[in-house]
């Protein structure tokens, strides 16, 4: 072996085992989350906090900042040390919609944010009550044209995931359509079962149970690929709209400034925790899908997100009043 490439492979050994140690905070860590509790990023939350405590060997608490769509979360972990103490679950909401839908938003998420890991993504899936005699997506889209206008799309709030996936499927089909914002899922899926509005980019999770049970007719999912739970149910790629996806999601960020190796040590962290069964059967029941990967996966996909989600936003002309 020459001595350049016996130098290199010596200094590599040596490098490994550090990277592999980085050391965890000694103090509690704090995943903070900008929902009440009992929602789906809340849970999400606690159950990786109850599994990284006993891999860390530290207190991993989950602190609820709720409001602003996890906003006002986020503008608090930015101010937080860097030292690994305190994370977020940062979301579609927070790091994807905001920067385009509020101009004076106090974070940047590229400069003010270490990516850790993506948690988990979840579909939407188009639900329709059944006084229409709809089956498919161009079903829908020509009863949009014929009732220009008037046809209704409800969601959970201004900027939620069912508000920014009709945007995109009224630009993307050409169609007009009203959107009718709820404070959440809850009262929208009620008038949806009592034909007070027409259609909803409803989440998998909300949505599934109406689905089995026949309340609600089930059109078109928004994720590059069907869900492991509704495998019957075709993509509205596959409906004649190709690289259409429109998903919430979730992820692990610390403040900017927060160590790569610190960072990369708990993203192999979170990655050991997701590959349990019990965890993996878990996020199953969450409709969460796609969780793991490197920090630099996470990081491109933010930055995809905010790309995509900024220009529907602009094209569409949303805004936040």
């Amino acid at each position: 072996m020459k001595r350049r490439d016996f130098i290199g492979a010596a200094a590599a050994m040596l490098a490994a085992p550090a990277v592999s140690a980085q050391a965890m905070p000694s103090a509690p860590i704090r995943i903070v989350v900008g929902f009440p509790p009992g929602g789906g990023t809340d849970a999400v939350a606690r159950l990786l906090a109850q599994k990284l405590g006993a891999l860390w060997n530290t207190s991993v608490i989950v602190e609820n900042r709720p409001g602003a769509a996890g906003v006002i979360a986020a503008e608090y972990t930015t101010k937080q040390p860097a030292d690994g103490t305190t994370l977020l679950m940062a979301n579609f909401s927070s790091h994807a919609v905001a920067p385009g839908l509020y101009p004076d938003l106090a974070y940047n998420v590229k400069r003010d944010f270490a990516p850790i890991v993506l948690v988990g993504v979840t579909p939407t899936v188009l639900i329709g009550n059944r006084k229409h005699d709809v089956k498919t997506l161009q079903d829908v889209v020509a009863l949009c044209k014929k009732q220009s206008g008037q046809i209704t799309f409800g969601s959970a709030g201004l900027g939620s995931v069912q508000h920014l996936a009709l945007e995109m499927f009224k630009l993307r089909a050409g169609v007009d359509a009203v959107h009718v914002p709820y404070k959440g899922s809850g009262p929208m899926m009620t008038d949806l079962l009592g034909g007070h509005i027409d259609f909803s980019f409803e989440t998998v999770p909300s949505a599934i149970q109406q689905i089995r049970h026949g309340a609600v007719v089930a059109i078109a999912q928004t994720n590059a690929a069907r869900s492991r739970l509704l495998p019957d149910v075709p993509t509205v790629a596959e409906s004649g709209f190709p690289g259409f996806q429109a998903t919430t999601w979730y992820g692990l960020v610390g403040p900017a400034r927060l160590p790569k190796a610190l960072a990369e040590r708990m993203n192999r962290d979170v990655d050991t925790v997701l590959a349990m069964p019990d965890v993996a059967k878990a996020m199953d029941g969450y409709s969460a899908e796609g969780g793991g990967g490197s920090v630099e996966k996470f990081a491109q996909f933010m930055a995809d997100e905010e790309t995509k989600w900024g220009k529907v936003i602009k094209e569409a002309k949303v805004t936040a009043t």
